[in-house]
């Protein structure tokens, strides 16, 4: 019987990571590829990116409707609908394993919703750090409830057997986002304009600001200074929408507020898409905000990066990855840094702590060979020698 592996996605950020590995298991004979659509896909306030997945030739096997909504008052109950929809696609799709990426919410909900179906799991992304969101707590409790692990540095690595996993379930296969890059097929700059509806020939600036979620105001006053450090600049600045977090209907708000005052300067996109997103980032001045991308592939593309924040601290850095405060002053600054010629010289380097292409052949590898089933994960306890000694071995 083929091998059936099956993906969660929720989001078009983690879509376009897991894209290379669903490409992976759809070219091979001996796997059957099973896809569970969830979150922001199938919203159309978030653009509908379900149309994408459909578009790049991969079948949607289930939709599981969140009836999504972005404030923490219903979040439990959009999670609550994540777990006994995945529950119902799980029983369905009878997969051999389930692969999730990242650290959302929903992510923790198909999680369960995995355990309790005797469905084990094999996460990417695993052993990082975010200090400034929630997702810090949810990426270390899928780490818990995960069989196979795959991470993107070898600290990633070193930290998920830290938490007392084996090192047999554990592989530093860098980061998927690494494949996408290699493999990317640039958009013409004209075609880009003309979607975007503004001119990249001179300077410009892709943002992307996600709520904070372990701040009281989510980052809303964050944001505002983000928009007053920015309004200054004299190219094009191209927003792209906020993710489906606690807050982001008000960040969202002002964001297109900021976009209608600057007709023909500013645009804000919803989703952009896997492509369009990274060939538009090749052709910036630098990556401003607080979204993973700015540490992940924009290292890895050679632009330069600033950092707003506390929501990526934690998380390894390249050389081109400048962090800042939140105040306008210090965004300024960070941004005058990093569109120098003596900072995108070094950005032009494209060093990275995330490894090099081919993490999903790596990581598709191991899901065709390792031997799947729901056993117990004895805690490897680093510290214990003995069963009475707790200090640490020499």
């Amino acid at each position: 019987m083929l091998r059936r592996i099956a993906f969660f996605t929720s989001t078009r950020a983690e879509y376009g990571l897991l894209r290379p590995l669903m490409a992976e298991v759809a070219a091979r004979e001996e796997l059957t590829l099973q896809l569970i659509v969830s979150g922001t896909h199938l919203s159309e306030q978030y653009g509908e990116t379900w149309r994408e997945i459909v578009t790049d030739g991969f079948p949607i096997h289930m939709k599981v409707d969140m009836q999504l909504d972005s404030e923490f008052v219903n979040i439990a109950s959009s999670a609550a609908l994540a777990l006994k929809g995945t529950a119902e696609a799980l029983a369905q799709l009878q997969p051999d394993v389930l692969v999730l990426l990242g650290d959302r919410y929903e992510l923790l909900a198909a999680a369960q919703a995995a355990v309790l179906s005797r469905v084990p799991i094999a996460h990417i992304h695993g052993g990082e750090a975010t200090e400034g969101a929630i997702d810090d707590s949810i990426r270390h409790a899928l780490t818990k409830l995960s069989h196979w692990h795959f991470a993107a540095a070898e600290p990633y690595a070193d930290r998920i057997r830290q938490m007392g996993e084996s090192g047999a379930r554990v592989w530093n296969v860098g980061a998927p986002a690494m494949d996408n890059i290699s493999k990317l097929d640039p958009v013409p700059l004209r075609d880009l304009e003309a979607f975007l509806g503004v001119s990249l020939s001179e300077s410009a600036l892709l943002v992307t600001y996600h709520p904070v979620t372990l701040e009281q105001d989510g980052g809303l006053a964050a944001m505002h200074k983000l928009l007053e450090a920015i309004d200054g600049f004299k190219g094009a600045i191209i927003i792209t929408g906020a993710n489906a977090d606690p807050g982001s209907c008000m960040i969202r708000a002002e964001l297109q507020a900021f976009a209608d005052r600057n007709p023909g300067r500013v645009v804000l996109v919803e989703s952009l898409g896997a492509r369009r997103y990274l060939s538009l980032m090749s052709h910036v001045d630098a990556v401003v905000g607080n979204s993973s991308s700015g540490l992940l592939e924009a290292p890895a593309i050679g632009v330069p990066t600033v950092d707003i924040g506390p929501r990526q601290q934690g998380r390894l850095r390249a050389p081109s990855v400048l962090h800042c405060g939140e105040s306008a002053e210090e965004i300024r600054h960070a941004l005058a840094q990093a569109i120098s010629p003596e900072h995108r010289e070094l950005s032009a380097r494209r060093e990275t702590p995330y490894g090099s292409p081919g993490a999903a052949r790596r990581i598709v590898d191991v899901l065709q060979d390792v031997e799947m089933a729901m056993t117990a994960k004895p805690f490897v306890d680093l510290r214990c020698t003995t069963k009475n000694d707790y200090s640490r071995p020499d």
